[in-house]
């Protein structure tokens, strides 16, 4: 959320290849468990990802390696991945802050760049990663490769070391949630766990959702660098979508337009300015960046003061309640200035 080396290059390739996907949802659905996708296979362990796609397994995978989002999800869980790979440096990813890397093998710190002879050495059962939609629709494009790889000869290679899960980051911000924990209890989750992070989930979803109902604050969400600002589409974005879903009035100036972002330069930034408060992506441009610009600088929030780091983290029970109380927080102290 590409071939890139940068969020930068990430979101151009974003819009023309992957983007995200997300409709209406509901945070009251009951927990899943591994029995929704798993069974007593001849083979030993069956998983049926997002794609479609039914994977069979001797056993179950006990050396896992993932995408930096998904191995999120699964360490939050109990699920430890024997390999991580990202699209940025996991020691300066502040999702990872806290958690301990030591007997975790980085595969690489940059997209599509995966080193297939360290993977390959740390001989894994299975592989997990994201698969992206290319419009609204939910279209999974087959000649694209999966999330983080840099080509589909690159992901043929991978997949020659290991079979690959691909989680569907697209459509409602619930399903992306029960999704994640889905596959982690497939791989041995205690569904204890996932049950007690649910129920911290329900509790902030309806902190939330009371505070927004109560609230008029608008809130912005983009993506800044130095060629302009990305403006989240809500309804596209699982997070934001979720956020819409309990209320949250978010920024939305042309739904009907692109999909996933709408695209402004300095000179035309003025024009994404409505919130009340702004978060921003903990890539890209800083509070600081932003003061240098002359066209955002006197934007009202942030003139407020109420420009916040966007609590953007991985789509698991725990985080994501954890994310709702921080955006719960920001609209209970922001004053309306837009």
């Amino acid at each position: 959320m590409f071939p890139a080396t940068n969020l930068r290059l990430a979101v151009l390739a974003l819009l023309s290849v992957f983007a995200l996907a997300a409709c209406s949802s509901s945070a009251g659905t009951p927990a899943p468990s591994a029995t929704s996708s798993t069974g007593s296979a001849a083979a030993g362990w069956s998983y049926t990802d997002d794609t479609g796609a039914t994977i069979t397994l001797p056993a179950k995978p006990e050396r896992v390696v993932a995408f930096a989002d998904q191995a999120l999800s699964l360490i939050s869980y109990g699920v430890q991945p024997v390999g991580v790979f990202g699209r940025t440096d996991l020691a300066t990813d502040p999702r990872f802050a806290g958690i301990d890397l030591a007997n975790v093998k980085i595969l690489g710190n940059a997209y599509g760049e995966i080193d297939l002879e360290a993977l390959a050495e740390l001989a894994p059962d299975l592989i997990i990663t994201a698969v992206y939609p290319s419009d609204r629709k939910g279209t999974l494009d087959p000649k694209s490769p999966f999330y983080g790889m840099k080509d589909l000869e690159q992901q043929q290679k991978i997949e020659a070391i290991a079979k690959v899960a691909a989680v569907k980051v697209g459509g409602q911000g619930l399903t992306l949630i029960e999704s994640n924990a889905k596959l982690a209890v497939a791989l041995g989750a205690d569904q204890a766990k996932v049950d007690a992070d649910k129920a911290s989930f329900d509790a902030a979803a309806a902190t939330l959702s009371a505070t927004a109902k109560g609230s008029d604050i608008e809130v912005t969400q983009l993506y800044a660098d130095a060629d302009g600002l990305y403006l989240v589409k809500p309804e596209d974005e699982p997070q934001t979508q979720l956020y819409k879903s309990l209320g949250v009035k978010l920024t939305e100036l042309n739904p009907d337009g692109d999909y996933y972002w709408d695209i402004y330069s300095w000179e035309n930034a003025g024009k994404a300015m409505s919130g009340d408060v702004i978060m921003i992506s903990p890539e890209g441009f800083q509070i600081a960046d932003l003061k240098k610009q002359p066209t955002f600088a006197k934007a009202p929030a942030l003139v407020a003061g109420q420009v916040y780091p966007n609590p953007y983290t991985a789509m698991d029970y725990s985080a994501q309640a954890k994310a709702m109380d921080i955006l719960t927080g920001y609209l209970t102290t922001a004053k309306k200035v837009a």
